[in-house]
């Protein structure tokens, strides 16, 4: 492959002018090692490596790690010690099988454990953890597939992609090297600096917040407005990629919620003597976080349930075409065997005729797993299946689309709070049939383990086909990989599930007086638990949630960014929006377009690094906490969380800031021939 072909086109990440096409990194025609005995092996080490890491991590800490980027890392490094350099394809595939890992934990650490929080574990085992998540992916990429293109081709520059825009640099970078990857490397040792010194010793506080400064404690503790921000390298480069028009709706969402309902809320419960929620203390004596949690959060729930009605009520003819599609190739196979049309490699897909086969045998293997392995001593355990795997199915399908649109959107899906309302749904339903106790509580958080895991899968899995897409791997290639590592990463996901469980517990006993927080798992168990005893759940709230979705589509406005924001804590979205508007001060302040396209790629590449060392700076961060678990020792830390700590982490991250607008602005005309994002 000659070397001026390993660029990315100019128009990688910009809309399409009329008639204009885009071609690949590697063409359709070349022909390029892409699934190889390494790439298969080393993928299969990274999917069981970050699985586990993975894995402690969420548990201990209650968040997952980004697998996608510290893997392509390890895939370029491992590659420049090897007599034969890795081709840009076969690190594609590698991190194909190796990114199921993040994957896999997210769907199974979230709800699994909640199994022996409930003390449910008599009644389950190694399998029927297992097939959960395998389950649950292989559904994720069976109903992605038929979106494919959609997302990648027909929304090609209309969707950021923060991370697959990220992870991309990083592999287009291993392979041109020169300024460019001194570039990448420089913002990815700072970020990882910048953000272990935070979160691992303590040196600034990692979360900006007013609820500590002083003069405004009537604003904190009366009308319980909070404004918080957080001053991670990772999360000013993802607001630097996704640009200013998602950042703002998406901040827009935290502000309605944070100033405008949570403070709705505590004026409202100031005039109620006790608690409006059983087990809750009166909202009086909440916090802002409290509120935001145990009501507010809700409404977000509401606006993205409601938005992803409305984003398949938008995708209706593409599904229509891609279920016309399927049903064809799936009678071409009974009437003389399949006969693909010739499709360039670079869009061929698992035929959909298979895919449909496939599909059925999945639905097959999810009501036996339910009927044969859940609901086995149960009295009409047939229909109760059914149910169950009608539940699965729809909620999966209904929600795919809406978890690729926002891990498209900020790379972040809202998974836990999607699968909290498939569980509030399948145990009130569930209940309704008669399934109660145990074995009520068992079946409605293992259809949202499956769930779950769908879902995660199709966030990622638009990730890796956006990248496979720019860089011209085989999309085939792609879903068959994280079928494949889908197998691989369950199993460790699993045995770290029932090793934690042995270890450390879940729950406070007197053999584990500190058990795994698995803060996930145990919301998960609280809400089976209420709504199964008392079939409670606050309608009311995810209804004006979705009311609000409906209102701002009629806008104009996108109702899934605005409902996320609504629905992730506002630390989380307010660095996003200000890394968008440095991202917009350094193409205002361009004098030229020459100038603005050349600051605007270095810019991307500074972002791309701030993410990857972000990124790897959470992996060094778990790694050190087990260790230091492990050895029962301490972590030296400054301590530094308060009072000084608070401004200095607000500093740094302006002083972050002012270094990602200097080292853009030095880029020199000349370098403005490459992809530029469209804001």
């Amino acid at each position: 492959m000659a070397e001026k072909k390993l660029k990315l086109p100019e128009n990688a990440y910009r809309e399409l002018k009329p008639g204009e096409t885009y071609e690949p990194v590697i063409p359709s025609d070349a022909s390029v090692l892409e699934v190889t005995i390494r790439s298969i092996g080393m993928g299969i080490l990274m999917g069981i490596i970050f699985s586990a890491a993975a894995a402690y991590i969420a548990l201990k800490l209650g968040q997952g790690i980004e697998s996608a980027i510290p893997i392509s890392i390890l895939a370029i490094g491992a590659s420049a010690l090897m007599a034969r350099k890795s081709t840009l394809l076969e690190n594609v595939n590698i991190l194909a099988i190796g990114a199921t890992s993040g994957i896999l934990v997210g769907g199974s650490v979230f709800t699994m454990p909640a199994i022996y929080v409930l003390h449910l574990d008599s009644l389950s085992s190694f399998f029927q953890i297992f097939i959960v998540p395998f389950l649950g992916a292989v559904l994720g990429v069976l109903f992605l597939i038929p979106f494919r293109r959609y997302f990648v081709a027909d929304m090609h520059g209309k969707l950021p992609f923060p991370e697959a825009t990220a992870t991309t640099e990083i592999l287009m970078t291993g392979e041109r090297g020169g300024q460019q990857a001194k570039v990448l490397v420089s913002a990815m040792g700072l970020g990882f600096l910048f953000d272990l010194v935070a979160l691992t010793f303590g040196a600034w506080r990692d979360v900006f917040t007013t609820a500590l400064i002083k003069p405004l404690g009537f604003l904190t503790n009366k009308v319980k407005a909070v404004f918080a921000l957080n001053t991670s390298a990772a999360v000013l480069g993802l607001g630097y990629i996704i640009g200013v028009r998602y950042a703002s709706i998406i901040c827009a969402g935290s502000f309605l919620a944070y100033f405008v309902l949570i403070p709705l809320v505590a004026w409202l419960g100031a005039h109620i003597p006790g608690p409006l929620s059983a087990g809750l203390p009166p909202i009086s004596a909440m916090s802002a976080e409290q509120i935001f949690d145990h009501y507010v959060r809700y409404i977000g729930i509401g606006g993205i349930f409601m938005a992803g009605i409305l984003s398949i009520l938008k995708m209706l003819p593409v599904m229509g075409q891609a279920l016309v599609k399927a049903f064809t190739e799936i009678r071409r196979i009974f009437s003389g065997g399949l006969k693909q049309n010739e499709v360039s490699r670079v869009d061929a897909d698992i035929p959909m005729g298979l895919v449909g086969v496939l599909l059925l045998a999945t639905v097959i293997a999810i009501w036996a797993y339910f009927r044969f392995s859940v609901l086995v001593n149960m009295h009409g355990a047939g229909k109760l299946a059914v149910m169950a795997l009608l539940l699965t199915l729809v909620i999966s399908f209904l929600f795919a689309a809406v978890s690729a649109w926002a891990v498209a959107m900020i790379s972040v899906t809202p998974i836990s709070g999607m699968t909290l309302t498939t569980l509030i749904v399948a145990a009130l339903l569930l209940a309704q049939m008669g399934l109660t106790g145990k074995e009520g509580m068992l079946a409605a958080l293992l259809i949202g383990g499956v769930v779950c895991t769908a879902l995660s899968m199709t966030g990622s899995l638009v990730t890796q086909f956006k990248i496979g897409y720019w860089l011209g791997a085989t999309p085939r290639r792609i879903e068959w990989a994280n079928i494949f590592g889908a197998a691989v990463a369950s199993v460790t996901v699993t045995a770290m599930i029932m090793l934690f469980a042995k270890v450390y517990g879940y729950v406070p006993t007197a053999a584990h007086p500190n058990p795994m927080p698995a803060p996930q798992a145990n919301a998960m168990a609280a809400v089976i638990q209420s709504v199964m005893s008392a079939a409670h759940a606050p309608w009311l709230l995810y209804g004006v949630g979705a009311a609000i979705a409906i209102i701002v589509e009629m806008l104009g406005i996108s109702s899934l960014a605005l409902a996320l924001g609504m629905y992730l804590p506002i630390q989380l979205n307010t660095p996003i929006l200000f890394g968008a508007l440095v991202a917009e001060y350094v193409r205002r302040k361009s004098p030229d377009d020459a100038t603005r396209k050349a600051r605007q790629n270095r810019g991307t590449l500074i972002a791309s690094g701030l993410i990857a060392g972000g990124a790897l700076a959470g992996v060094a961060d778990g790694v050190i906490r087990m260790i230091v678990d492990w050895r029962h020792g301490t972590i030296p830390s400054l301590n530094n969380v308060r009072g000084l700590g608070n401004w200095l982490g607000l500093a740094m991250f302006c002083v972050l800031a002012v270094y990602v607008i200097w080292d853009a602005s030095r880029a020199n005309p000349e370098e403005g021939a490459g992809p530029e994002i469209s804001m």
